[in-house]
């Protein structure tokens, strides 16, 4: 598997468990207000230093007692080919709970590594409302991918899994109205609107002109102070 980074210690990756957190090589997204280009962007990715598996389980290894969970993020897990035969090896170390972070463009394997009890907690981050145009402005990506996304989301609801869905909400992308219709879609759900900072360089060419939406924004324009929203 392509590791591209790798947090030995999280307190906040994994609801309640102590983690660490493996980061993947390659997305097939492009959201232009992504932080992370060095995983993203081929050009910029193959510059980086790749991190062994062996690293990263001998790691795992070592600290079966501190740790509770593995999260697996990105760019986009669901990419990595061996990802399943990646967390069976850590399973085998001592059935560490496994978390996917991952853009649901994958549907096939999600559901795979749900029904083969390979993964404890799924976090989806749902782009934009559910309609190809708003969703590909958020993230361009191709239809086939999209269609996939929507399975994941069903996918994920039946299931029993524990899992979440999050948006990262910007001015520039998100209209109010598009606000409006993500809350009506996944209020009911573990759902957080994510605020969006701006960590360095991003992806988008045009990132210089995105903003944030803050919480108080957001409660005015559902009329609700009920709202998840991470800072």
């Amino acid at each position: 598997m392509e590791i591209g980074g790798f947090q030995t210690v999280s307190l906040i990756d994994y609801p309640g468990k102590i983690s660490c957190i493996v980061f993947t090589i390659g997305c097939n997204f492009r959201c232009p207000f992504c932080y992370v280009p060095q995983l993203v962007i081929p050009e910029k990715a193959k510059k980086l230093r790749r991190i062994p598996e062996e690293v990263v389980l001998s790691y795992l290894d070592r600290n079966r007692e501190l740790l509770d969970a593995v999260v697996i993020t990105g760019g986009e897990p669901t990419l990595q080919k061996d990802l399943k035969e990646f967390i069976i090896k850590v399973k085998k170390i001592k059935n560490f709970l496994v978390g996917i972070e991952t853009n649901g463009s994958n549907s096939h394997l999600l559901e795979d590594l749900i029904k083969s009890k390979l993964v404890d907690y799924i976090s989806m981050d749902v782009k934009n409302v559910i309609e190809f145009k708003r969703y590909r402005k958020a993230s361009n990506l191709s239809k086939k991918d999209f269609e996939n996304v929507k399975k994941s989301i069903e996918i994920i609801k039946k299931s029993k899994i524990h899992h979440e869905f999050r948006t990262t909400v910007v001015k520039g992308i998100h209209t109010e109205e598009d606000i409006k219709n993500l809350y009506k879609v996944f209020n009911g759900e573990n759902y957080y609107f994510q605020k969006f900072k701006k960590f360095g360089p991003l992806v988008g060419k045009k990132s210089k002109n995105l903003k944030p939406y803050e919480k108080s924004e957001i409660e005015k324009i559902l009329n609700t102070e009920k709202i998840n929203f991470r800072e």
